[in-house]
């Protein structure tokens, strides 16, 4: 079973204890930053994108950069959590979330579908596919920042669901694996691999309908 998510404070911490050293002076500038990476990185990948071209584009210097992030690989490894925090931010997690059970589904298959389907989602995809284009090591920062950090969520949530009788489940993990493997579905491999521009809202409704459905047929109580 996957560890539940941390505390929104343990996160917090965990993610000023990642941006360098000294605290952030200016938190404008580290918006400015973030968005940069973000743009940057999506667009010519971890090698391409310069720390140079990065505070060229959010109107900083280098040592603003660095006083922020520390090293680049703090600063991709940000740019990560950032994007997915924006697509899905932790309350779509939340115990709380209103409507049925498969209301709640269809929001977290629907936030989790728009994450992957973006422009930066895909461009990023296709970049750690490319042999030699990232080391291993990196390929771990942002499977633990993007990936990894939904998982786990999307399992606790999962847990407190089989907790309180609405599913019945025997490994969350494995299930939190299979829910978004269908989400993905063939459509995003077919956007992964150039065969078809963004599928329209009828055809990415349909999809999703269809994914709760089954997965929730999969995961009824006996």
């Amino acid at each position: 079973m996957a560890s539940p998510v941390p505390p929104a404070s343990r996160r917090g911490a965990a993610a000023k204890s990642s941006s360098g050293p000294g605290r952030p002076k200016d938190l404008g500038k580290r918006a400015a930053i973030l968005e940069a990476a973000k743009r940057l990185f999506a667009r010519d990948g971890f090698g391409g994108a310069s720390m140079d071209q990065i505070a060229a584009e959010a109107g900083v210097s280098k040592l603003t950069v660095y006083s922020h992030f520390g090293d680049k690989e703090a600063l991709f490894t940000e740019a990560v959590r950032a994007k997915c925090e924006e697509m899905l931010p932790d309350d779509l997690f939340d115990l709380e979330l209103k409507g049925s059970l498969r209301q709640q589904l269809r929001v977290i298959a629907q936030a989790f579908f728009a994450l992957i389907s973006s422009d930066e989602a895909i461009s990023t995809h296709r970049m750690m596919l490319v042999p030699g284009n990232i080391d291993d090591n990196l390929k771990r920062v942002f499977w633990q920042a993007g990936p990894q950090r939904t998982h786990d969520a999307f399992a606790s949530f999962l847990q407190a669901r089989v907790e309180a009788g609405e599913l019945e489940i025997a490994d969350v993990g494995r299930a939190a694996e299979q829910f978004f493997s269908l989400v993905k579905g063939e459509l995003h491999g077919q956007m992964m691999c150039g065969l078809c521009d963004r599928p329209g809202r009828g055809d990415v409704d349909s999809h999703l309908d269809a994914t709760v459905d089954f997965f929730l047929r999969g995961y009824a109580p006996r």
